[in-house]
């Protein structure tokens, strides 16, 4: 594929329209030090993620902005998701069919650009999402930070409590991060790694604002804020929701090349 057909490719696919920057609010800086012990951290976790735990279909309208490297996003993104691993991504176009259309099954996803007929396929979902976004995510943890879950499955192992009124939780390979709201403990954000979640806008126990943050090389990646609209929880989802729809005449494209149209690839 030559190198402009790439280029054009990746902006249709990733950037549905520019914008022109906004102010972007100074994120949450969750502690990691000096703190002191938290014996009610159990009890605690299993408060503020009660919302979310019993979470197995999800779907949601993504009003999505931010930057990934020098790239402004903005646009909006259907998604559903079901427990353990599945989820679909729509790209959508003010107008006719959507932009894209990623689907995913555990450890395999699809990538269909549908107006320019190429296909990724049998691709690792969490590298399809970094390519196209900069943020390494497959289809469970990305149910998980959407539904307000943090990043990290598993039992809460420690925790810690700051000056702030802000409480660590040390959870298999992440931490999740608490604060009180309405009388209860809610998930304030959560850190894996290079990612950084963070929570707002709280309406019947769950967050409508979530706010995605990627580093790599010391420096921040990608800065991504999604806010969430026509949410529906366990609403039964048909299995071909997240079968891979491939037009007949459809082109190969590789994650490589994915990789050098999307965002990160001239960075």
């Amino acid at each position: 594929m030559q190198a402009g057909t790439s280029r054009r490719a990746g902006t249709c696919l990733v950037v549905l329209c520019f914008a022109a920057a906004c102010a972007t609010p100074r994120p949450p800086a969750f502690p990691t030090a000096g703190g002191m012990p938290f014996p009610d951290f159990a009890s605690a976790y299993q408060q503020a993620t009660a919302s979310c735990a019993g979470i197995k279909t999800f779907t949601a309208s993504m009003s999505l902005s931010g930057k990934a490297a020098a790239t402004k996003l903005r646009g909006r993104i259907d998604a559903g998701f079901a427990a353990p691993a599945k989820a679909r991504l729509e790209g959508v176009a003010p107008f006719g069919r959507p932009v894209f259309v990623l689907t995913a099954d555990g450890s395999h996803g699809t990538l269909v650009l549908q107006r320019d007929e190429r296909v990724l396929a049998d691709a690792p979902p969490d590298q399809i999402v970094d390519a196209l976004a900069g943020v390494p995510l497959g289809p469970d943890a990305l149910r998980r930070a959407v539904t307000g879950c943090g990043l990290s499955p598993g039992e809460p192992a420690s925790g810690q409590q700051f000056v702030s009124d802000l409480v660590s939780i040390a959870i298999a390979d992440g931490t999740a991060f608490l604060r009180r709201g309405d009388g209860a403990w809610q998930m304030a954000g959560a850190m894996r790694g290079p990612l950084t979640v963070a929570y707002a806008d709280y309406a019947t126990g769950r967050p409508s604002t979530i706010r995605l943050r990627a580093q790599a090389g010391g420096r921040v990646s990608a800065d991504l804020t999604l806010r969430l609209s026509q949410v529906e929880i366990n609403t039964p989802l048909d299995a071909k929701v997240f079968e891979a729809e491939i037009p007949p005449r459809a082109i190969p494209l590789t994650l490589e090349e994915l990789r050098r149209a999307g965002p990160l690839g001239g960075s």
